[in-house]
């Protein structure tokens, strides 16, 4: 009996997707370094479908029927290349490396060409929803060739999390464009888990609303435009209760967070392609912050607050947060897309984000209701430049910016941090200004490196001759 597709790499995320295929009908061919992953896995679910055991890639390989699909689900990095490495002798013309982990996309890019060479296909997939998406249906976001998605594609999308019947999953483009894909998906996430943190430190702190009382906000916001799954679990992290100490469990989880890496990576890509997301960078930098634990233990003795006594808060506080947290929120969103749409210039993918948003709408971390406003905003007709400026979210941000104001200006005020709420509102009020200091910047940019600069109105660059008389004089363009 051949295999439809084989699974090498059988901790939880393997196993689940493998699990996943045979439950969906589907032959899958099973295999791990250490075989004894592959026996408790059969012996736990092998009655869910239709399993083929093997002991090496080789039988892997040979269990396989043409042309051949073998997910890889092994850590990202050097071990991803020791199986490709470990593959690629083992296969025929045509058929399929599928990596579906959290693989960087310039690996996937990588090898992606060098597999091409040899008459392989190499399939970066983005899969988003964790363990429990993998095995009941994540978001897929395949990229590498349309041929390969060809024969790949209809098996991915019978797995995939379901929105109205139709599958969050879908070809998104070229070489890495899958894994990129992913990777800003995920730094939407960290923005997103960031700006929640900081609503319930100001419930918490600045209106004294105790983590139980929350949830039933934060269950009550969820059924508002903020609905989405982190709004929904945040209520049920809210409401748990530590058996040892009595105490809400929020209280006795140490504050640092960690984080695996694809939130840095979006920051460090959306440098080098000039994409301003200084609100999910501000989410990495805050994880980052909350890991200094032994800096932070002296600062609280050696930092003055400087903060004010504003005394009793107003009635409508929480309705303030709400709104200042849903602005936020779509700015990430904006950020992100921003960004996906600065790389598709960038690498020539092909990038329809209508398309994309309607792969986050189920399975994924950060499924929102506002995804389908998204979807909307990106179907038919002139997208807009920036998803800010799409009518419903502007005029939804219009109505909550002074409600946003009066909750970054609190924080301060009372000493509490809130970089994305601060940085996300700097956001917004950088891309509505007519000017921006950026004209200083350029100025002395001139004087200390005769960079040069361009004038308002008047076709050019020019230079000032700072050192000498001043005068200003036409340059070659430098930039």
């Amino acid at each position: 009996m051949l295999a439809n597709i084989g699974v090498t790499g059988l901790a939880v995320m393997g196993a689940n997707l493998a699990r996943n295929f045979a439950r969906s009908g589907y032959t899958v061919a099973i295999h791990n370094r250490s075989v004894e992953k592959t026996d408790a896995l059969l012996e736990a679910h092998g009655d869910e479908g239709s399993f083929v055991r093997t002991e090496s890639l080789e039988q892997l390989v040979s269990s396989l029927e043409k042309p051949r699909r073998v997910l890889i689900m092994v850590k990202a990095g050097a071990p991803v290349d020791s199986v490709i490495d470990q593959l690629v002798p083992l296969l025929d013309e045509g058929d399929i490396v599928i990596d579906a982990g959290n693989s960087h996309f310039d690996d996937t890019r990588r090898r992606e060409a060098s597999l091409a060479e040899k008459g392989l296909h190499f399939v970066g997939v983005g899969v988003s929803g964790g363990e429990e998406g993998a095995l009941l249906g994540p978001s897929i976001m395949p990229g590498g060739s349309r041929e390969s998605y060809d024969a790949l594609g209809p098996m991915l999308e019978k797995i995939s999390a379901k929105y109205d019947g139709e599958p969050c999953c879908r070809w998104v483009g070229t070489d890495g464009a899958g894994h990129f894909v992913k990777m800003v998906h995920n730094g939407i996430e960290y923005a997103d888990m960031q700006v929640i943190g900081e609503a319930f430190d100001l419930l918490r702190h600045a209106a004294g609303i105790e983590p139980c009382e929350q949830a039933a906000i934060f269950e009550e916001w969820n059924r508002t435009e903020l609905s989405s799954y982190l709004i929904e679990i945040t209520a049920e992290v809210l409401a748990q209760v530590d058996s040892k100490t009595g105490k809400p469990l929020v209280d006795v989880i140490v504050d640092s967070a960690g984080q695996k890496g694809t939130g840095r990576w979006t920051v460090i890509s959306a440098l080098e392609l000039g994409s301003p997301v200084s609100g999910i960078a501000e989410s990495v930098f805050a994880r980052g912050l909350s890991s200094q634990r032994d800096q932070r233990a002296v600062a609280q003795g050696v930092l003055a607050a400087g903060t004010e006594d504003l005394g009793q808060l107003p009635a409508d506080f929480v309705e303030d947060v709400r709104q200042a947290l849903f602005a936020s929120k779509l700015v990430s969103y904006a950020q992100g897309l921003d960004m996906l749409s600065s790389a598709a210039g960038h690498y020539n993918w092909d990038l329809k984000l209508d398309e994309i948003a309607s792969l986050w709408r189920a399975g994924c971390i950060i499924r929102a209701r506002l995804l389908d406003e998204i979807m909307k905003a990106y179907d038919g007709g002139e997208a807009p430049k920036n998803l800010l400026f799409a009518p419903t979210f502007s005029r939804v941000i219009a109505d909550a910016v002074p409600a946003w104001r009066r909750v970054v200006s609190t924080a301060v005020r009372l000493g509490i941090p809130v970089p994305v709420f601060a940085s996300s509102l700097s956001y917004y009020d950088g891309l509505r200004r007519d000017r921006l200091p950026a004209a200083l910047t350029q100025g002395l940019r001139d004087y200390f490196g005769a960079h040069t600069y361009q004038r308002v109105g008047i076709e050019g660059t020019f230079h000032t001759l700072w050192s000498g008389d001043k005068t200003e004089i036409e340059a070659v363009d430098t930039h």
